[in-house]
Protein backbone atom coordinates (compact mmCIF):
# COMPACT_ATOMS: atom_id res chain seq x y z
CA UNK A 1 0.00 0.00 0.00
CA UNK A 2 1.28 3.39 -1.15
CA UNK A 3 1.19 5.89 2.58
CA UNK A 4 2.80 8.89 0.56
CA UNK A 5 -0.90 10.51 0.20
CA UNK A 6 -1.99 14.05 -0.97
CA UNK A 7 -2.42 16.48 2.33
CA UNK A 8 -4.90 19.31 2.62
CA UNK A 9 -2.07 21.72 2.29
CA UNK A 10 -1.70 19.80 -0.92
CA UNK A 11 -4.87 21.44 -2.92
CA UNK A 12 -6.04 25.55 -3.09
CA UNK A 13 -9.55 25.27 -1.18
CA UNK A 14 -10.11 28.90 -1.12
CA UNK A 15 -13.70 29.81 -2.09
CA UNK A 16 -13.89 25.84 -2.96
CA UNK A 17 -16.87 23.97 -1.24
CA UNK A 18 -15.13 20.86 0.40
CA UNK A 19 -16.74 18.19 1.54
CA UNK A 20 -14.50 16.13 4.40
CA UNK A 21 -15.39 13.28 6.25
CA UNK A 22 -14.79 13.04 9.92
CA UNK A 23 -15.27 10.51 12.43
CA UNK A 24 -17.89 12.09 14.67
CA UNK A 25 -19.17 8.40 15.59
CA UNK A 26 -19.15 9.62 19.87
CA UNK A 27 -20.50 8.04 22.27
CA UNK A 28 -24.04 9.66 23.70
CA UNK A 29 -26.17 9.45 26.66
CA UNK A 30 -29.60 10.61 26.78
CA UNK A 31 -28.89 13.03 24.48
CA UNK A 32 -25.58 14.00 25.85
CA UNK A 33 -22.20 13.77 24.22
CA UNK A 34 -20.16 11.63 27.08
CA UNK A 35 -16.82 11.99 25.25
CA UNK A 36 -15.89 14.36 22.37
CA UNK A 37 -12.91 13.60 21.56
CA UNK A 38 -13.22 12.29 18.28
CA UNK A 39 -14.88 16.10 17.74
CA UNK A 40 -11.77 17.46 18.95
CA UNK A 41 -9.28 15.59 17.01
CA UNK A 42 -11.11 16.49 13.69
CA UNK A 43 -10.75 20.69 14.68
CA UNK A 44 -7.06 20.64 13.03
CA UNK A 45 -8.34 19.76 9.84
CA UNK A 46 -11.40 21.66 9.98
CA UNK A 47 -9.88 25.11 11.69
CA UNK A 48 -7.38 24.78 8.65
CA UNK A 49 -10.25 24.61 5.82
CA UNK A 50 -11.83 27.61 7.33
CA UNK A 51 -8.57 29.86 8.20
CA UNK A 52 -8.09 29.35 4.38
CA UNK A 53 -11.68 30.61 2.80
CA UNK A 54 -13.08 26.87 2.34
CA UNK A 55 -16.66 26.75 2.19
CA UNK A 56 -16.68 23.68 4.57
CA UNK A 57 -19.36 20.19 4.17
CA UNK A 58 -18.95 18.03 7.06
CA UNK A 59 -20.22 14.90 7.07
CA UNK A 60 -19.67 11.56 9.57
CA UNK A 61 -21.65 8.80 10.66
CA UNK A 62 -23.00 7.92 14.20
CA UNK A 63 -23.96 4.73 15.72
CA UNK A 64 -25.65 1.89 13.90
CA UNK A 65 -29.14 2.64 11.94
CA UNK A 66 -31.78 0.38 11.88
CA UNK A 67 -34.37 2.13 10.61
CA UNK A 68 -34.57 4.83 8.62
CA UNK A 69 -34.78 8.00 10.59
CA UNK A 70 -33.53 7.66 14.29
CA UNK A 71 -33.03 10.86 16.04
CA UNK A 72 -31.28 9.43 18.95
CA UNK A 73 -28.53 8.92 16.10
CA UNK A 74 -28.96 12.43 14.73
CA UNK A 75 -25.99 14.49 14.20
CA UNK A 76 -27.09 17.95 15.80
CA UNK A 77 -25.54 17.01 19.39
CA UNK A 78 -22.16 17.07 17.01
CA UNK A 79 -23.17 20.41 15.23
CA UNK A 80 -23.91 21.89 18.37
CA UNK A 81 -20.71 20.97 20.27
CA UNK A 82 -18.75 21.88 17.23
CA UNK A 83 -19.88 25.56 17.44
CA UNK A 84 -19.05 25.97 20.71
CA UNK A 85 -15.02 24.69 19.78
CA UNK A 86 -14.86 26.82 16.75
CA UNK A 87 -16.64 29.60 18.36
CA UNK A 88 -18.67 30.07 15.35
CA UNK A 89 -22.19 28.67 14.03
CA UNK A 90 -22.32 25.28 12.58
CA UNK A 91 -25.12 24.96 10.13
CA UNK A 92 -27.11 21.70 10.30
CA UNK A 93 -28.68 20.45 7.45
CA UNK A 94 -31.98 18.48 7.72
CA UNK A 95 -30.91 15.53 5.76
CA UNK A 96 -27.74 14.46 3.98
CA UNK A 97 -28.56 14.93 0.02
CA UNK A 98 -31.88 16.18 -0.18
CA UNK A 99 -33.25 19.41 -0.33
CA UNK A 100 -32.14 21.06 2.58
CA UNK A 101 -28.53 19.79 2.82
CA UNK A 102 -28.07 21.10 -0.85
CA UNK A 103 -30.03 25.15 -0.78
CA UNK A 104 -27.50 25.01 2.47
CA UNK A 105 -24.52 24.15 0.85
CA UNK A 106 -25.04 26.33 -1.95
CA UNK A 107 -25.53 29.32 0.36
CA UNK A 108 -22.23 28.97 2.27
CA UNK A 109 -19.71 31.43 2.30
CA UNK A 110 -16.06 31.88 2.58
CA UNK A 111 -15.15 30.26 5.95
CA UNK A 112 -18.70 28.81 6.61
CA UNK A 113 -18.90 25.10 8.37
CA UNK A 114 -22.23 23.22 7.97
CA UNK A 115 -22.49 19.35 8.99
CA UNK A 116 -24.61 17.07 6.59
CA UNK A 117 -27.36 14.74 8.56
CA UNK A 118 -25.58 11.04 9.51
CA UNK A 119 -24.76 9.69 6.46
CA UNK A 120 -26.29 6.07 7.51
CA UNK A 121 -29.84 7.62 7.11
CA UNK A 122 -28.94 6.90 3.64
CA UNK A 123 -29.71 3.36 2.73
CA UNK A 124 -26.79 3.48 0.19
CA UNK A 125 -24.24 4.71 2.51
CA UNK A 126 -22.90 1.47 3.44
CA UNK A 127 -23.67 -0.35 0.23
CA UNK A 128 -21.20 1.76 -1.34
CA UNK A 129 -23.83 3.45 -3.28
CA UNK A 130 -22.11 5.25 -6.98
CA UNK A 131 -25.75 6.89 -6.76
CA UNK A 132 -25.43 8.41 -3.55
CA UNK A 133 -21.70 9.15 -3.97
CA UNK A 134 -22.27 10.92 -7.22
CA UNK A 135 -24.94 13.29 -5.00
CA UNK A 136 -22.29 13.64 -2.13
CA UNK A 137 -20.15 15.23 -4.69
CA UNK A 138 -21.97 17.02 -6.48
CA UNK A 139 -22.31 19.25 -3.93
CA UNK A 140 -18.62 19.90 -3.48
CA UNK A 141 -15.48 20.33 -5.94
CA UNK A 142 -12.87 18.54 -3.71
CA UNK A 143 -13.27 15.81 -0.72
CA UNK A 144 -11.02 15.43 2.29
CA UNK A 145 -11.05 12.26 4.00
CA UNK A 146 -10.16 12.60 7.87
CA UNK A 147 -12.06 9.73 9.22
CA UNK A 148 -9.01 7.02 9.85
CA UNK A 149 -11.44 5.05 12.53
CA UNK A 150 -13.75 4.05 8.52
CA UNK A 151 -11.05 4.21 6.47
CA UNK A 152 -11.31 0.30 6.41
CA UNK A 153 -14.52 0.68 5.28
CA UNK A 154 -15.68 1.26 1.64
CA UNK A 155 -18.50 3.24 2.37
CA UNK A 156 -19.99 6.13 -0.02
CA UNK A 157 -19.06 8.59 2.32
CA UNK A 158 -15.01 7.17 2.85
CA UNK A 159 -14.33 6.11 -0.43
CA UNK A 160 -17.15 6.39 -2.95
CA UNK A 161 -17.14 9.66 -3.28
CA UNK A 162 -13.21 10.20 -4.62
CA UNK A 163 -14.57 8.64 -7.97
CA UNK A 164 -16.14 12.10 -8.28
CA UNK A 165 -13.49 14.60 -7.01
CA UNK A 166 -10.07 15.55 -6.39
CA UNK A 167 -9.59 13.78 -3.15
CA UNK A 168 -7.03 14.57 -0.27
CA UNK A 169 -6.49 13.44 3.63
CA UNK A 170 -7.01 15.55 6.45
CA UNK A 171 -4.20 16.05 9.39
CA UNK A 172 -5.93 13.30 11.23
CA UNK A 173 -5.75 10.45 8.71
CA UNK A 174 -2.15 11.95 7.32
CA UNK A 175 -0.61 11.58 10.89
CA UNK A 176 -2.01 8.20 11.47
CA UNK A 177 -0.84 7.17 8.03
CA UNK A 178 2.67 8.72 8.21
CA UNK A 179 3.46 7.39 11.90
CA UNK A 180 2.05 3.47 11.28
CA UNK A 181 3.23 3.54 7.80
CA UNK A 182 6.75 3.95 8.79
CA UNK A 183 6.72 1.81 11.72
CA UNK A 184 5.45 -1.12 9.67
CA UNK A 185 7.69 -0.01 5.85
CA UNK A 186 10.87 0.99 7.56
CA UNK A 187 10.79 0.61 11.47
CA UNK A 188 13.73 1.92 14.03
CA UNK A 189 14.90 -1.49 15.39
CA UNK A 190 14.62 -3.51 17.38
CA UNK A 191 10.90 -3.72 16.73
CA UNK A 192 8.79 -5.16 18.98
CA UNK A 193 4.61 -6.17 18.54
CA UNK A 194 2.38 -6.81 21.49
CA UNK A 195 -0.85 -8.93 20.49
CA UNK A 196 -3.41 -8.96 23.37
CA UNK A 197 -7.11 -9.58 23.23
CA UNK A 198 -9.81 -12.40 23.38
CA UNK A 199 -8.89 -14.58 20.24
CA UNK A 200 -6.58 -16.00 18.10
CA UNK A 201 -8.78 -16.00 15.10
CA UNK A 202 -9.53 -12.01 15.07
CA UNK A 203 -5.46 -11.53 14.85
CA UNK A 204 -4.37 -14.63 12.92
CA UNK A 205 -3.55 -12.28 9.72
CA UNK A 206 -2.29 -10.06 12.08
CA UNK A 207 0.23 -12.27 13.27
CA UNK A 208 1.10 -13.72 10.11
CA UNK A 209 2.14 -10.50 8.48
CA UNK A 210 4.03 -9.11 11.65
CA UNK A 211 5.78 -11.69 11.85
CA UNK A 212 7.73 -11.10 8.60
CA UNK A 213 8.33 -7.48 9.93
CA UNK A 214 9.00 -7.84 13.63
CA UNK A 215 12.06 -8.69 16.04
CA UNK A 216 10.20 -9.98 18.93
CA UNK A 217 6.27 -11.04 19.11
CA UNK A 218 4.75 -10.72 22.13
CA UNK A 219 1.26 -12.74 22.77
CA UNK A 220 -0.60 -12.92 25.80
CA UNK A 221 -4.51 -11.94 26.48
CA UNK A 222 -7.23 -14.64 25.88
CA UNK A 223 -5.26 -15.64 22.81
CA UNK A 224 -2.41 -16.74 24.45
CA UNK A 225 -3.85 -19.66 25.62
CA UNK A 226 -4.03 -21.52 22.08
CA UNK A 227 -0.67 -21.06 21.50
CA UNK A 228 0.17 -22.85 25.35
CA UNK A 229 -2.03 -25.56 24.31
CA UNK A 230 -0.23 -25.70 21.07
CA UNK A 231 3.34 -26.07 23.04
CA UNK A 232 1.55 -28.77 24.86
CA UNK A 233 0.51 -27.25 27.96
CA UNK A 234 -3.16 -27.68 29.39
CA UNK A 235 -4.99 -24.89 30.07
CA UNK A 236 -7.75 -25.48 32.05
CA UNK A 237 -10.89 -23.79 31.75
CA UNK A 238 -9.14 -20.85 29.80
CA UNK A 239 -10.69 -19.55 26.03
CA UNK A 240 -8.87 -22.12 23.87
CA UNK A 241 -9.52 -21.75 20.17
CA UNK A 242 -9.01 -25.45 19.27
CA UNK A 243 -9.49 -25.33 15.56
CA UNK A 244 -6.28 -22.76 15.40
CA UNK A 245 -3.79 -25.07 17.49
CA UNK A 246 -2.63 -26.37 13.94
CA UNK A 247 -2.24 -22.43 12.88
CA UNK A 248 -0.25 -21.64 16.35
CA UNK A 249 2.04 -24.70 16.20
CA UNK A 250 2.72 -23.14 12.41
CA UNK A 251 3.60 -19.30 13.76
CA UNK A 252 5.66 -20.82 16.71
CA UNK A 253 7.79 -22.47 14.15
CA UNK A 254 7.50 -19.79 11.50
CA UNK A 255 8.92 -17.42 14.20
CA UNK A 256 12.11 -19.83 14.55
CA UNK A 257 12.77 -20.07 10.93
CA UNK A 258 12.86 -15.95 10.68
CA UNK A 259 14.43 -15.71 13.84
CA UNK A 260 11.99 -13.94 15.57
CA UNK A 261 11.57 -14.13 19.31
CA UNK A 262 7.94 -14.98 20.37
CA UNK A 263 7.37 -14.69 23.98
CA UNK A 264 4.48 -16.45 25.14
CA UNK A 265 3.19 -15.88 29.18
CA UNK A 266 5.43 -17.98 31.71
CA UNK A 267 2.70 -17.60 34.66
CA UNK A 268 -1.21 -16.65 34.56
CA UNK A 269 -3.21 -15.34 37.02
CA UNK A 270 -6.04 -17.95 37.59
CA UNK A 271 -9.55 -17.73 38.96
CA UNK A 272 -12.55 -20.21 39.23
CA UNK A 273 -14.91 -18.55 36.91
CA UNK A 274 -14.80 -15.49 34.68
CA UNK A 275 -16.07 -12.15 36.70
CA UNK A 276 -18.21 -10.42 35.49
CA UNK A 277 -16.08 -6.92 34.83
CA UNK A 278 -18.35 -4.53 37.67
CA UNK A 279 -18.30 -6.97 40.55
CA UNK A 280 -15.52 -6.24 43.05
CA UNK A 281 -12.34 -8.05 44.15
CA UNK A 282 -12.37 -12.21 42.88
CA UNK A 283 -10.18 -14.58 44.25
CA UNK A 284 -7.31 -15.34 42.34
CA UNK A 285 -3.75 -17.17 42.35
CA UNK A 286 -0.62 -16.71 40.27
CA UNK A 287 0.31 -20.58 38.55
CA UNK A 288 3.39 -21.66 36.09
CA UNK A 289 1.95 -21.24 32.60
CA UNK A 290 2.52 -25.22 32.20
CA UNK A 291 0.46 -26.05 35.69
CA UNK A 292 -2.95 -24.37 35.26
CA UNK A 293 -5.39 -26.77 37.04
CA UNK A 294 -8.26 -27.89 35.44
CA UNK A 295 -11.28 -26.00 37.48
CA UNK A 296 -9.43 -23.14 36.63
CA UNK A 297 -9.15 -20.59 33.93
CA UNK A 298 -6.32 -17.86 33.26
CA UNK A 299 -7.42 -14.15 33.33
CA UNK A 300 -3.98 -12.23 33.27
CA UNK A 301 -0.32 -12.44 32.96
CA UNK A 302 1.54 -13.14 36.16
CA UNK A 303 4.16 -11.36 37.48
CA UNK A 304 6.95 -13.20 35.97
CA UNK A 305 5.65 -12.27 32.70
CA UNK A 306 5.25 -9.25 33.19
CA UNK A 307 8.44 -8.52 34.21
CA UNK A 308 9.70 -10.59 30.63
CA UNK A 309 7.38 -8.33 28.40
CA UNK A 310 8.80 -5.18 30.27
CA UNK A 311 12.43 -6.25 29.87
CA UNK A 312 12.00 -6.76 25.67
CA UNK A 313 10.24 -3.51 25.52
CA UNK A 314 12.65 -1.83 27.75
CA UNK A 315 15.57 -2.49 24.30
CA UNK A 316 12.93 -1.92 21.66
CA UNK A 317 13.05 1.44 19.28
CA UNK A 318 9.82 0.57 17.54
CA UNK A 319 6.75 -0.98 19.79
CA UNK A 320 3.07 -1.79 18.42
CA UNK A 321 0.37 -3.03 20.89
CA UNK A 322 -2.95 -4.43 20.02
CA UNK A 323 -5.05 -5.69 22.85
CA UNK A 324 -4.98 -6.43 26.50
CA UNK A 325 -3.34 -8.47 28.53
CA UNK A 326 -6.40 -10.25 30.21
CA UNK A 327 -10.05 -9.15 32.22
CA UNK A 328 -8.45 -5.57 32.83
CA UNK A 329 -12.02 -4.37 33.46
CA UNK A 330 -12.03 -6.18 36.31
CA UNK A 331 -9.53 -4.53 38.55
CA UNK A 332 -7.95 -7.25 40.45
CA UNK A 333 -6.89 -8.49 36.24
CA UNK A 334 -6.07 -5.47 34.82
CA UNK A 335 -2.57 -5.56 36.26
CA UNK A 336 -0.70 -7.02 33.33
CA UNK A 337 -2.71 -4.39 31.04
CA UNK A 338 -1.12 -1.66 33.51
CA UNK A 339 1.97 -3.16 33.04
CA UNK A 340 2.47 -3.37 29.66
CA UNK A 341 1.32 0.57 29.40
CA UNK A 342 3.71 1.64 32.06
CA UNK A 343 6.42 -0.54 29.82
CA UNK A 344 5.71 1.58 26.88
CA UNK A 345 5.25 4.80 28.22
CA UNK A 346 8.66 3.91 30.14
CA UNK A 347 10.28 2.98 26.77
CA UNK A 348 12.59 5.01 25.07
CA UNK A 349 10.92 3.93 21.26
CA UNK A 350 8.42 4.89 19.13
CA UNK A 351 5.63 3.74 20.78
CA UNK A 352 1.81 2.73 18.85
CA UNK A 353 -0.90 1.78 20.06
CA UNK A 354 -3.49 0.38 18.26
CA UNK A 355 -7.14 1.93 19.25
CA UNK A 356 -10.01 0.08 20.64
CA UNK A 357 -9.36 -1.61 24.51
CA UNK A 358 -5.89 -0.83 24.47
CA UNK A 359 -6.23 2.85 24.09
CA UNK A 360 -8.97 3.16 26.16
CA UNK A 361 -6.21 1.20 29.14
CA UNK A 362 -3.70 3.68 28.31
CA UNK A 363 -6.59 6.56 28.49
CA UNK A 364 -8.08 5.07 31.66
CA UNK A 365 -4.65 4.62 33.23
CA UNK A 366 -3.77 8.24 32.38
CA UNK A 367 -0.77 7.39 30.64
CA UNK A 368 -1.54 8.85 27.06
CA UNK A 369 0.33 11.62 26.55
CA UNK A 370 3.68 9.57 27.41
CA UNK A 371 2.35 7.68 23.65
CA UNK A 372 4.02 8.32 20.79
CA UNK A 373 0.65 8.01 18.79
CA UNK A 374 -2.82 6.57 20.12
CA UNK A 375 -4.54 5.09 16.97
CA UNK A 376 -7.83 6.54 16.74
CA UNK A 377 -9.00 3.43 14.93
CA UNK A 378 -9.16 -0.11 16.26
CA UNK A 379 -10.84 -1.94 13.22
CA UNK A 380 -8.87 0.03 10.58
CA UNK A 381 -5.50 -0.12 12.76
CA UNK A 382 -5.86 -4.09 12.99
CA UNK A 383 -5.90 -3.74 9.21
CA UNK A 384 -3.40 -1.60 8.67
CA UNK A 385 -1.08 -4.16 10.97
CA UNK A 386 -2.42 -6.69 8.66
CA UNK A 387 -1.22 -5.05 5.98
CA UNK A 388 -4.59 -4.73 3.96
CA UNK A 389 -5.22 -2.11 1.66
CA UNK A 390 -7.51 0.63 3.64
CA UNK A 391 -10.34 1.66 0.95
CA UNK A 392 -10.39 4.85 2.51
CA UNK A 393 -7.15 6.01 1.83
CA UNK A 394 -6.06 3.76 -1.04
CA UNK A 395 -8.54 6.01 -3.00
CA UNK A 396 -7.08 9.67 -2.23
CA UNK A 397 -4.59 11.30 -4.99
CA UNK A 398 -0.60 10.19 -4.61
CA UNK A 399 2.27 12.80 -4.18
Amino acid sequence: MNYNKKSVESVDVKGKRVLCRCDFNVPTKEGKITSDKRIVAALPTIQYLVEHGAKVILCSHMGKVKVDWDPALSLKVVADRLSELLGKEVIMAKDVVGEDAKAKAAALKDGDVMLLENVRYMKGETKNDPELSKELASMADIFVNDAFGTAHRAHASTAGVADYLPAVCGYLVEKEVSIMGKALADPTRPFVAILGGAKVSDKLNVINNLLEKVDTLIIGGGMAFTFLAAKGYSVGKSLLDTEKIDYCKDMMAKAEEKGVKLLLPIDTVVAASFPNPIDGPIEVKTVDADKIPDDMEGLDIGEKTRALFAEAVKSAKTVVWNGPMGVFENPTLAKGTIAVAQALADADAVTIVGGGDSAAACEQLGFADKITHISTGGGASLEFLEGLELPGIACLEDK
